[in-house]
This record gives structure tokens, sequence and C-alpha cells, in this order.
């Protein structure tokens, strides 16, 4: 009987080019002349090992950097919904400067739990860096404050027996009188 599956085998190979049978293990994996996958090999594991953990350490300091610039990199956006926005009091404006306050305060508010995800021999730099960002996003959201005319500025805003300032010149359209 095993000579007739030989004969079987045989003649599906020849049938088939590229036949597989998966009853038998086939003669180079039982004598073990495979070839390694690429990138390992037995003999030099606690090489790998070593250049592993290298590599870990350089993607936990690039993903602290990358945490730590994160308010840095969001201050041309904002400056460019700022412009984009006007500075008219209406309700798109109203809930611009209410995105540029609310960002950066909850993520003064949660900067433990950031901190906690901040490792490496950098990170009192990267912490710093991360708190002055987020205070430059406050500070320009109190700058769109001050353009709308949002923030009392004088102190007629706060005082009710005291005129408001006077305005010494009108301009407006391009016609001269």
């Amino acid at each position: 009987m095993s000579s007739t599956n030989q004969m079987n085998r045989n003649v599906l190979a020849k049938r088939h080019k590229w036949a597989i049978s998966f009853t038998q293990k086939l003669k180079s994996e039982r004598s073990g002349d495979l070839p390694s996958p690429p990138g390992y090999s037995c003999q030099s594991s606690q090489l790998h090992g070593e250049a592993s953990r290298e590599t870990d350490h350089n993607l936990i300091v690039k993903k602290s950097w990358d945490i730590a610039l994160g308010p840095m990199k969001q201050i041309p956006m904002n400056l460019f919904i700022m412009y984009m926005s006007g500075n008219s009091i209406s309700i798109f404006p109203i809930m611009m400067v209410g995105m540029l306050f609310l960002r950066p305060i909850k993520a003064l508010i949660q900067i433990n739990t950031t901190f906690k995800l901040i490792e490496g021999n950098q990170s009192i730099l990267q912490k710093l860096i991360y708190l002055v960002g987020n205070l430059l996003c406050v500070a320009l959201a109190l700058y769109k404050c001050q353009s709308m005319g949002l923030l009392p500025s004088h102190a007629s805003d706060w005082l009710d027996f005291i005129e408001p300032p006077q305005r010494m010149e009108y301009s407006g359209g391009g016609i001269a009188f």
C-alpha cells in the first residue's frame, strides 16, 4: 500500500509542479537545511537583544520628544485659525477662542499624567518645553480675546463712573471729506 501512495504522490508532483503534500514532512525540514528567516540567527541572539534594547530606548526618547513638542506644533495652526476667524463678536470666533483656551488648560490640568509618559535622560527639558508650549497657547488665546475687545483693558471697563476713552480719529472707506 505504501508503494501505491508513493506512486500517487509522484503522479501529483509531475502533474502539478507546485503541489505539496501535507501528509509528510519535506526532506529539507527533516535535515534542517532550511535557511533562517531574515534578521534571525540562533548564534547571535544576544547581539540582537542588545540592539533591540538600544532601539527601544531610542523609540522611547523619540516618543517623549513628540509628546513634549505637541503644544509647540499646534501654535502655527492656532495662528491660522485666529486669522481666519476674524475679530468680530459672533458665534464662530467665540467658539474658536473657547477652543484656544480649552485645549491648553485641559493639558495643563492633566500635566501629571502626561509627565508619566515622558521618560529618558532629557525628561526635565522635555517637561519644560511641554509646559512652555501650553502657556504659549494660552497666551495666544488671551491675545485673541484682547484683539476682539473681550478683555477689560481700561478703567472704564471696571468702574461705572469713569468715561470710556474717546477716539481721536475715525477712518473708513477710502473717501476723503
